[in-house]
This record gives structure tokens, C-alpha cells and sequence, in this order.
């Protein structure tokens, strides 16, 4: 039987190089908690980055998963599937959509909704409308479309030229947003919280603004809510928090309830700008992944994780904000739901680093900021648990 060891030496030796990967083998998984291939437990506040909102090995998940498996894997979307018919019709009534389209990643649900607004604008004003005004800051996924719409130099940097067509302002500035929109503009395509970004949280009155603007101008508004969906900011959408609805909306992480698949919901009119053959995904949607999808979408609901989420993160954002006090060099804690960060002046990898080896999984979102994303299962006792394992991490500067 291999070591972890042996397992770490053949991850290095056969997998491409694109992860800075923690020296830990993860085999199991139970609720909150996770266990390595040596028997360590850590409790998780990354979710596998913001994907595991009911835990780990969710019973209604699992059972979705075991009775699909044995009924039907894959067929193609040349055919109608059942799981998937059901999973469009609650998204849609949970939502503001009229129609979804299932891909397998945020990426390809990102891609999805560029794709489209393109061709919308084409349909409806010609060939002249086809830019897609996008955030500094932002993240929406690394197909080369994606990349571009990605406000982050970091992540582009070896993969020009980008594509045409993007262009780029700051998140939160409704004013750059006014000077930016014009006859070329499709599209706006913002995150409504930015994940990657710093779990940055506009104004209350950004984007209502944002909304009606886009509504006066005739532009599409497309909201990335690939890390925001699903419950985690204590709404099953964060759009609900600001009462606006978007014309196009992207899925992913938590929709699958661990599995992968993606999904862009629009309203009738700009989802009619695609027809057979315009858009495809050959996993897309599959008997598999949206019969377990179906059943977290369900779980999250029936189990009201969302209205969990908004009132165990008040309280996580209330224990953050203590540390703010105490610490000289913690800047500002902040988030909404259980999408909650705590924004340093020194390095976050290295106290991330620490909590692993106190048996605490956590993110960071640049270079100095740490990142919470836990499942939405979790309790004020996990919290405090979470909260005691940081506190231990942290640089000994108190005030």
C-alpha cells in the first residue's frame, strides 16, 4: 500500500504542475470534517473552494448518487433526461430564469454567457454590438475567453493575446461604469460579491444602479454568481440581497453538491438567441450529475441553509471582527453570509500554512486576505473551534 509519501512523490511525478498543493492526501470525508491518508482530521472552512455547502458525503447526495449510478451515467443531450428536465424547471422557479443551460464547470457556464450575450447583441442590433464591460479584480474562470474577462493581470500573464472585446473598469465605481457603456457595449458581467478578488462587497446602491443602468442603455447585465450561488451569502441567490433580478446568471461549485456542472439561466428573450447548434456541452447536464444536483438543490432549500448561512455568518463575521480589535496588522473583516474574509498587512499563505497543521482548512483571496467558505451546515461551535485554531495561527502582535 502506498505512504503518503509515495503518493505526494507520484502526484509530483505524473500530474501537470499547476497547483502549489498542501503536503496532505485528503481520503475522507465526513460532514465539517476531513481525514488524510494518515488519520489526521481538520475541520474544513475551504469546502473544496466554496463547492461543499452540505458538508461532505451528504446522505440525500449519496443516495441520489448510488440510485442514478445504477440506473443510467450518460446518454448525451441528443436525447431528454429526466434529472436534468427537473433540475432546469426548480432552478427556474427558485430564480428569475426562464431557461438554463447545463455545462460542467463555471468556466463553461461563464463562456456560455459571453457566448451568448455576443450573439443576442447580433441578433438584435447587428454586428456592431459585441463588447462586454467586465471588473478589475474579478475572476470568471481560465478558458481564454474567461481569462479575459478576468480582471487580474496575474492570471493572464504567458497567455497573450487576449481576446478582443473586453474591457475593464473598477468594481464598485458606477460612474466608470456610465463612461465605459456605449454603442459597442453587449454587456456587463460582474460578480456581485468578488470571491477571488478579496471577498470585496459593493455599496448598497451599486447595483441596483448598476441594474438600471444597464436596463436604460439597453445592455445585458450577466451576474458571475459561480461562488456566491446557492446559498452562500444567505440567499440562495446573492442577487435577492439588492432586489434587482440580472438578465443572465451563472452557476457552478455548490450546484452540484460536490460533483462537477456548471449552469447559465437567462430570460426568454436573450436565451432565444440561441438555437440548435449554437451552443453545445457533451457532458452537459448529464443523468448523473444532475440527479445529485437535484438533491442538494433540494437539501439546500428543504433545509433552509441559506437562512442558516445569514445567521451563523453574522455571527462568524462578529468573532472576525474581535480579531480586528485585538491584532495590530488585521485590517478589516468582512462578507456577507458565509462568504466572510479577513483582510491582513502581512502575508496570509504562511498563517494558512499554520492552520493546516492545527488541523483548520482555510483560503486565502490574494496575497493578504483569508478566506472562509465553509460548508453552510456548520454551527456557532464550529465557528468558535475555527476562530480558536486562527487564533493560535496568527503572528503574536496583540494589542
Amino acid at each position: 500500500m502506498s505512504t503518503t509519501d509515495d503518493l505526494i512523490k507520484d502526484s509530483a511525478r505524473y500530474l501537470a504542475n499547476t497547483y502549489a498543493r498542501f503536503p496532505v492526501v485528503l481520503v475522507r470525508g465526513r460532514g465539517v470534517r476531513l481525514w488524510d491518508s494518515d488519520g489526521k482530521e481538520y475541520l474544513d472552512f475551504a469546502a473544496g473552494i466554496a463547492v461543499d455547502v452540505l458538508g461532505h458525503c451528504h446522505p440525500k447526495v449519496v443516495e441520489a448518487i448510488k440510485a442514478q449510478a445504477e440506473a443510467l451515467l450518460h446518454v448525451s443531450n441528443l436525447y431528454h433526461i429526466e434529472r436534468q428536465i427537473r433540475l432546469a424547471q426548480a432552478l427556474c422557479e427558485h430564480s428569475f430564469a426562464d431557461k438554463v443551460f447545463f455545462c460542467n464547470s463555471g468556466a463553461e457556464a461563464n463562456e456560455a454567457a459571453i457566448k451568448l450575450a455576443r450573439r443576442y447583441a447580433k441578433v438584435r442590433w447587428g454586428p456592431d454590438r459585441y463588447e462586454i464591460v467586465c471588473m478589475r479584480d474579478s475572476f470568471h474562470g481560465r478558458t481564454m475567453a474567461t481569462l479575459t474577462a478576468t480582471g487580474q493581470e496575474k492570471h493572464q500573464r504567458g497567455f497573450e493575446p487576449l481576446l478582443p472585446g473586453f474591457k475593464h473598469i473598477p468594481f464598485n465605481d458606477l460612474r466608470a461604469a456610465e463612461q465605459a457603456i456605449d454603442s459597442r457595449t453587449c454587456a456587463v458581467l460582474v460578480e456581485p460579491i468578488q470571491g477571488e478578488g478579496g471577498v470585496r462587497v459593493p455599496d448598497d446602491d451599486y447595483l441596483p444602479a448598476l441594474r438600471q443602468l444597464c436596463s436604460d442603455r439597453d445592455v445585458l447585465l450577466m451576474l458571475d454568481e459561480v461562488q456566491t450561488g446557492m446559498g452562500r451569502t444567505g440567499r440562495l441567490f446573492a442577487y435577492e440581497h439588492w432586489g434587482i433580478e440580472p438578465d443572465v446568471m451563472t452557476l457552478a461549485k455548490a450546484l452540484g453538491g460536490g460533483l462537477p456542472i456548471g449552469a447559465m439561466l437567462a430570460k426568454e428573450e436573450v436565451a432565444s438567441a440561441f438555437v440548435p447548434g449554437s451552443h453545445a456541452s457533451t457532458f452537459g447536464g448529464s443523468p448523473f450529475i444532475t440527479a445529485a444536483a437535484l438533491a442538494a438543490l433540494t437539501a439546500i432549500v428543504e433545509e433552509r441553509l441559506p437562512q442558516r448561512a445569514a445567521k451563523v455568518g453574522a455571527y462568524f463575521l462578529g468573532r472576525l471582527r474581535e480579531l480586528v480589535q485585538r491584532y495590530p496588522y488585521a485590517k478589516e473583516a468582512r462578507g456577507k453570509g458565509l462568504i466572510l474574509a479577513l483582510e491582513l498587512a502581512v502575508p496570509a499563505k504562511p498563517i494558512v500554512d499554520r492552520c493546516l497543521q492545527l488541523g483548520l482548512l482555510i483560503l486565502t483571496a490574494g496575497d493578504q486576505v483569508l478566506r472562509f467558505v465553509p460548508p453552510l451546515i456548520i454551527g456557532e461551535a464550529e465557528v468558535d473551534e475555527a476562530l480558536s485554531i486562527l487564533d493560535q495561527a496568527l503572528p503574536e502582535q496583540p494589542r
